[in-house]
């Protein structure tokens, strides 16, 4: 158990429930004895509607002693906050983060302050930090908490965006970053929602948990590591259970027992401190929105446990907290994962009548749906759509790969999808490059723009919903090919860029910068011709191919038995009835 740096004593805080979240992600974490290539794997989906879907590079830097760094309150948490020049787009507005955060707009204001460290590694970011230049990598999930405080400077100036971050800028192992992370979260207080991030190394995969505590400062905390051998999915809902103070693979707060007694939260004759129990109402959003996501990734890698998609709460014991997959994973496995919508499952998005009749798997959550927690006694459902892995609100998807066998620039690998994943290209990215390619780095959700990666993914993958059977197929084609293409092509990349790092590092990382500036410029540029190609060849719901133009393909029959198609004006004759 880690020990905090020192203890607080405050005033009560009045708690809320959050109503609603502007993020619900999955995330997965393959340990190394689990994955096929003895890498470990963590990834994410942010599915954060349409918010910054920038991925940034924060360069390395040096700091003058004495120096300060900033906390940035975050939109992603609990909404915009423009006191704090805090928005949707852009997440943040500053100079000390590296070009990419130094643009237009009025600078954010920080919540507080921490001492800097004399220097801080490079890192890839997003809505929450990703991996640093020494492989070091997490993902991320958002849980429904009993307390969910929002920021106040003073007491509570930390949320998992920028803790993840700081780790980044200053860890090298998992163990290091969840011992920063739990000092921070009790010294300068936790706001916001629960949150699940999966944090790993070359070496090693930990879960750590975190929700705001009732007494209106500090945090509670907990990690667990993955065992090797194992893979972990996280789905907008706890996943630690029992809190074993002589498991050696688990760290907690110093004060969780004491504060979940206060709180009548827990007893000691409850026996063990059950993590989930004690800090959330349950499952997130409503039942199955979580559950259905960990028993599909659990049933698709381990299909040999016959895990029932039916339980009887959303506290229930039986999904365990990891599992050995049947078949270690590849990356692209885990990328398969993602982009699932339950096909070939009784839940089968892309069936029915709401799929329409071209099977389009994504629903449209409105007003009269879900949010918040399910615990939530007011809470009354009048229905609810299944949640897959893949949605349409995805912002980015990506498969972080760590490999100890390599030098850390050419060991660490962002696969990094923008948009849905089920309709969109995973592009490799080394964290030994010096920079993203711009198209990556700009993007805003309010103003088309076709110098931007994401909205070029994002076109498509809206357009192909008009006759989706039939687009998606061709996007999956070239997913395929250009996938495929990229684990060919990394093979001869890599043995170039380890030839000259022996020697040149620097040009190392210059060959790997310049790989991934032609490389996302000719995906594009096949993508571009992808939609180009779909646009004419589905124009007006006629089929344009082979120099033959405007080809009838109507609906498919059994989707038109649902329709009035039966009963449309076939005669002159008024019908009986009318």
């Amino acid at each position: 158990m880690f020990r905090k740096i020192r203890s607080f004593a405050l005033p009560l805080l009045l708690l809320f429930l959050l109503a609603a979240a502007g993020e619900a992600c999955t995330t997965i974490l393959v340990t190394k004895g689990a994955s096929a290539d003895g890498s470990v794997m963590v990834s994410h989906s942010d599915d954060n509607d349409l918010m910054d879907q920038r991925i940034i590079y924060v360069p390395a830097q040096k700091h003058a002693p004495g120096t300060v760094r900033e906390i940035f309150c975050t939109a992603a948490a609990m909404g915009e906050f423009p006191q704090y020049n805090t928005f949707s787009y852009p997440r943040m507005v500053t100079s000390k983060r590296g070009p990419g955060y130094d643009t237009k707009g009025p600078a954010t204001i920080p919540l507080g302050t921490i001492p800097q460290v004399p220097e801080t590694f490079a890192y890839f970011d997003g809505s929450y930090g990703i991996m640093n230049e020494r492989q070091l990598m997490f993902g991320e999930c958002t849980n429904g908490a009993k307390a969910a405080p929002g920021p106040e400077p003073g007491r509570r100036i930390m949320y998992s965006a920028e803790l993840s971050r700081i780790a980044l800028e200053r860890c090298t192992t998992a163990r290091e970053a969840i011992r920063l992370i739990g000092a921070l979260i009790e010294e300068y207080g936790l706001y916001a929602t629960g949150e699940t991030l999966p944090v790993a190394d070359t070496e090693e995969g930990w879960i750590l948990e975190m929700a705001p505590s009732p007494e209106g400062t500090g945090g509670l905390w907990v990690a667990k590591k993955v065992p090797d051998g194992e893979i972990f999915v996280g789905a907008n809902q706890f996943r630690i259970r029992e809190v074993d103070p002589d498991d050696p693979d688990m760290m907690f707060s110093e004060n969780l027992h004491a504060v979940a007694q206060k709180h009548g939260w827990w007893k000691p004759e409850d026996g063990k401190l059950d993590w989930l129990k004690t800090v959330s109402l349950g499952e997130y959003n409503h039942p199955y929105y979580s559950l259905r996501r960990v028993w599909r990734v659990l049933s698709l890698a381990a299909p040999s446990k016959n895990f029932s998609p039916w339980v009887k709460d959303g506290f229930t014991k039986d999904y365990p907290f990891s599992v050995k997959p049947d078949k270690k994973l590849g990356v692209r496995d885990v990328m398969r994962l993602h982009r699932d919508h339950y096909e070939g499952t009784e839940f089968d998005l892309t069936k029915g009548t709401a799929a329409g009749p071209f099977g389009y798997p994504d629903r449209y959550y409105g007003p009269y749906d879900g949010a918040g927690d399910v615990g939530d006694p007011k809470r009354k459902l009048g229905g609810a759509w299944e949640r897959p892995l893949s949605v349409t609100y995805c912002g980015y998807v990506f498969v972080n790969q760590a490999r100890g066998w390599l030098p850390d620039a050419i060991g660490g690998r962002m696969w990094l999808g923008l948009d849905k994943p089920s309709d969109t290209v995973f592009l490799p990215f080394h964290v030994g490059v010096t920079g993203l390619p711009r198209s990556v780095e700009v993007c805003d959700t309010t103003k088309f723009s076709r110098e931007s990666a994401w909205w070029t993914f994002n076109f498509l993958a809206n357009y192909a919903g008009l006759k989706y059977s039939s687009m998606h197929e061709e996007i999956a084609v070239l997913q395929e090919r250009l996938e495929t293409g990229f684990l060919n092509a990394l093979e001869t990349v890599e043995r170039k860029a380890l030839d000259l790092y022996r020697t040149n590092p620097s040009g190392a990382r210059a060959y790997l910068t310049d790989f991934a500036e032609r490389n996302t410029a000719e995906t594009l540029e096949q993508w571009h011709d992808l939609t180009d190609r779909l646009i004419v060849k589905y124009n007006d719901g006629l089929l344009t191919e082979g120099g033959k133009i405007g080809q009838p393909l109507g609906y498919p029959q059994e989707w038109l038995k649902t329709t009035s198609w039966p009963s449309g004006p076939t005669s002159y004759e008024k019908p009986a009835g009318k």
